[in-house]
């Protein structure tokens, strides 16, 4: 067994290449383009848009290195019978038409993950109809398969999915490194709030760090 280690806040970050994924969270045009659902909240969506560069290094390196990869999307039935009144009484857009389809459903363009990032054969898609992808989905079923135990964090929006999940992983024993400039909010206050509250009290929820010491302990 190698451990790599990368350097994170609260401390280091020890992992097994074998034993850890990669998982992207809710990388699709309705978060990180224009007419999506993102833009039909009232959000500017250049810090989604921004971060697929920084995304798309760190999952080269993923596969470089063999890492498993899990991509999700945020996503309803065309009939809308996976939304709860209360979800869609607040997100009053969901199924609502737009340019690029029937916004956050299934099957339409907007729902899927953005050209720069699509997913390889080989690399699981998890769609979910909630905001944490262990809600309602085999996500833990596929890691227990693969022997996982540590889960590295890119994608949208930090202090609700990505945050959500995060929080979901600590619950069965996962330890989760969250990619400080690899996510992003609409708001730059719920950016640096999420980091923080992922790192402090020793890591209440795990760690964080930068897609450059990232890569950096993958080389070595």
């Amino acid at each position: 067994m190698r451990l790599y280690q990368v350097e994170a806040k609260p401390f280091t970050f020890d992992f097994d290449l074998k034993k850890t994924a990669l998982i992207i969270i809710d990388m699709q045009r309705d978060f990180c383009e224009a007419g999506g659902f993102g833009e039909a909240l009232g959000n500017d969506i250049t810090p989604t848009k921004s971060i697929i560069p920084t995304v798309r290094k760190v999952l080269d390196a993923a596969r470089e290195k063999k890492m498993f990869i899990i991509h999700t999307r945020e996503g309803h039935r065309p009939d809308l019978s996976d939304v709860p009144k209360a979800k869609k009484r607040r997100s009053s857009a969901i199924g609502e038409d737009g340019p690029m389809g029937k916004i956050l459903i299934r099957g339409e363009y907007g729902h899927d993950i953005v050209d720069e990032l699509k997913p390889l054969p080989n690399e699981v898609v998890l769609d979910k109809p909630g905001k944490g992808a262990f809600y309602q989905t085999d996500l833990h079923l596929i890691l227990q398969n693969q022997g996982i135990e540590s889960l590295i964090f890119c994608g949208v929006t930090t202090h609700v999915c990505v945050h959500t999940t995060i929080r979901e992983a600590n619950d069965r024993g996962y330890e989760c490194l969250m990619i400080e400039d690899g996510t992003a909010a609409f708001d730059p206050r719920d950016q640096e709030a999420a980091i923080r509250m992922i790192n402090q009290q020793g890591g209440i929820f795990g760690w964080t760090t930068t897609s450059e010491k990232l890569l950096l302990g993958l080389k070595k």
